[in-house]
């Protein structure tokens, strides 16, 4: 069969290549095309677009760059038509991709949705938009299965495919050598994989690092598509030089830190399945952050915080992510709040179930 992707961020790409992956053992003929990055593309060559020259960052940046994103919608709308797909995959993303399924299900592709939007969170009567527009949702998170009954909407339940991704890591057993790591605490830093979010966080990160009390080895979790002199101006500041980059090397990183700063995203949670204690960060315009907090109904941004439904992590938002702020907190974290974090991660782990996501969703799509 034929089967259109479509992801438009890093964790997209993620999940989209261990589907791809499980799609092709369970029909070894399949054909592919599709928008995502580079892991998807060491599944097949046939991609369309690179997430990277799709991904924005709060309202203010999608404004700016709707032209883009109305234009890539008519080129994805053509795209999808001339390939003319036995099965079309949103993943996630869903500002673009619900616009997809709106006007794919009455051309009559059938339409599968992996990562609910997060009706849960804001825009509520989008449920009963995906009611009409959606052949199959599936959902990833514990709770989204009841939420999509209140819509008379059936919603697939497959666990969570960050277990997948985490259960087929490798980790390099010549990374610390690599990086003269030989004793000591490791800090690992995650800053976002967007330019606008290392712009907007980083800076905040590094001025920490100057005021911490003891020497760490400091990993900087770098991307691929964001220049490295982004980097180096956020960190323009910071009298501390002992930051090592390091670039798409993200778990490798994690599987040997002792604690984290990390952009609030699919790396919290990422994050808590390796068991580092973190605090975690977000920061955009202002702009973009008064419209969310006027439109989202939540008591906590992390995915760590939302699934246990408590403050498993300390979370500094905008304003109040402040040096002040973050420096208790950090040090909290690498001592006496260590062992608490470590036991509800526990729990986070025993709800989330078991490995086998991929393997499920693509089940689903085939069927």
């Amino acid at each position: 069969m034929k089967y259109y992707l479509i992801a438009g961020e890093a964790s997209g790409d993620l999940h989209g290549a261990n589907l791809m992956r499980e799609i092709l053992i369970q029909d070894p003929e399949a054909e592919f095309r599709f928008w995502g990055g580079d892991a998807m593309q060491s599944i097949s060559s046939n991609i369309v677009t690179h997430y990277k020259d799709v991904a924005f960052m709060g309202f203010l940046e999608v404004i700016k760059h709707l032209p883009l994103i109305l234009r890539k919608i008519k080129e994805c709308k053509k795209d999808i038509e001339a390939f003319n797909p036995d099965r079309l995959v949103l993943i996630d993303y869903p500002g673009f991709n619900m616009r997809i399924a709106e006007w794919a299900k009455p051309k009559g592709y059938e339409v599968t949705f992996y990562i609910s939007p997060t009706i849960w969170a804001w825009k509520k009567k989008r449920g009963w938009k995906l009611k009409k527009t959606v052949d199959k949702m599936i959902v990833i998170l514990p709770f989204e299965k009841e939420v999509y009954k209140k819509y008379d909407m059936e919603a697939h339940y497959v666990g969570h495919p960050l277990l997948d991704a985490i259960e087929q890591f490798e980790p390099d057993a010549s990374f610390k050598k690599k990086y003269k790591i030989e004793t000591g605490k490791v800090l690992a830093l995650l800053p976002g994989s967007r330019i606008q979010e290392v712009e907007k966080i980083l800076p905040i990160m590094g001025a920490a690092i100057d005021q911490m009390d003891e020497e760490v080895h400091l990993l900087l979790a770098c991307t691929k598509h964001v220049p490295q002199k982004v980097y180096a101006e956020a960190l323009k500041k910071v009298k501390n030089r002992n930051i090592q980059y390091i670039i798409a090397d993200t778990y490798n990183i994690l599987n040997i830190a002792d604690a984290a700063l990390v952009s609030s995203g699919t790396a919290t949670l990422e994050t808590a399945l390796f068991k580092v204690p973190q605090v975690v960060c977000y920061k955009t315009s202002n702009v973009s952050y008064q419209i969310a907090r006027r439109l989202v109904d939540l008591e906590y941004m992390s995915l760590v915080n939302l699934i246990m439904n408590k403050p498993v992590v300390t979370e500094f938002l905008q304003d109040d992510f402040t040096l002040d702020n973050l420096m208790p907190a950090l040090r909290d974290i690498m001592g006496p709040k260590r062992a608490k974090i470590l036991a509800d991660y526990d729990e986070l782990i025993a709800l989330l179930g078991n490995s086998g996501a991929s393997k499920r969703v693509a089940e689903i799509v085939i069927q």
